[in-house]
């Protein structure tokens, strides 16, 4: 239950897919996506057309950035594990901009608290009301436990449905009626993204190692979004990890609110043992 907790941190989530043939571009120099702008620099590229479609696109998406400064939800998980094992729990979601993410997992029928986890971009906490003990560690347990190289700002990104991994080197992209396809290449994964054709939402997405030695890769599925005013929100993903083991993950977000003054109640019991 403990693992199923931190995948759903990092699941509560990773983002981007199709699978594509399409248009190749042959020499892109691009500079990083920064927070508000996006730019793409091209040299010696005969292919124009292309680089201005391709940064176009990019900055539609960045325009769909979700900015905010508190989020609260309230989650219901669906859990399957490669042993074929149902769990269905709900997830309360709290969080501050760049300075908390908070979680409560409760068993779905009886509302009874099992755990309760504090992130910041310097520390885990984690209350384990199963057995009674307490963990606190530093942030790099998240990327120990997970195996993913996952900092603050990225869980934050991928909680909240912003794009992750997105790198701004676009090698491949195709055009089709309802979807627009890209492939990236970063640092660390290779980057399958569809959006879709009308609002440059995130439709599917498929993340895969570049170290080719590793089998790592996760797929999720965006979908049922909600607008408020000019912000795309989506209430149900799917989302499949696989490495040595598979795990599926559906969540469904019942309820979300942004903006609201929130409170972070984390107090540890005193009989509870630290590990």
């Amino acid at each position: 239950m403990k693992r199923i907790l931190y995948l759903l941190g990092f699941c509560l989530i990773i983002m981007i897919a199709g699978c594509l043939s399409a248009k190749k571009i042959q020499k892109v120099i691009t500079t990083p996506v920064q927070k508000d702008t996006v730019k793409v620099v091209v040299t010696d590229d005969p292919k124009a057309d292309s680089i201005r479609f391709i940064n176009n696109v990019l900055q539609k998406v960045q325009a769909n950035r979700i900015d905010f400064k508190t989020f609260s939800a309230t989650i219901k998980v669906h859990y399957q594990a490669s042993d074929g094992k149902d769990n269905d729990f709900t997830a309360h979601l709290l969080m501050l901009k760049d300075s908390i993410i908070w979680v409560r997992i409760s068993a779905t029928i009886v509302d009874y608290e099992a755990f309760r986890l504090l992130i910041t971009p310097d520390s885990v906490k984690l209350i384990n009301n199963l057995d009674k003990i307490v963990q606190l560690r530093s942030a790099s347990y998240l990327k120990d436990v997970i195996h993913i190289p996952l900092d603050f700002k990225t869980l934050q990104d991928l909680l909240i449905g912003n794009p992750i991994y997105l790198d701004s080197n676009i090698i491949y992209y195709k055009k089709e009626k309802n979807n627009l396809f890209l492939m990236s290449i970063g640092s660390i994964f290779k980057n399958y993204v569809t959006l879709s054709n009308n609002n440059y939402t995130l439709q599917h997405s498929k993340l895969d190692d570049v170290d080719v030695t590793r089998a790592r890769t996760c797929e999720i599925t965006y979908s049922d979004y909600d607008q408020m005013d000019s912000t795309f929100f989506s209430t149900y993903r799917q989302v499949s990890v696989t490495e040595k083991a598979s795990v599926d993950i559906q969540l469904n977000y019942k309820q979300y609110n942004f903006n609201k003054q929130l409170s972070f109640p984390f107090k540890i019991p005193k009989n509870y043992k630290r590990k």
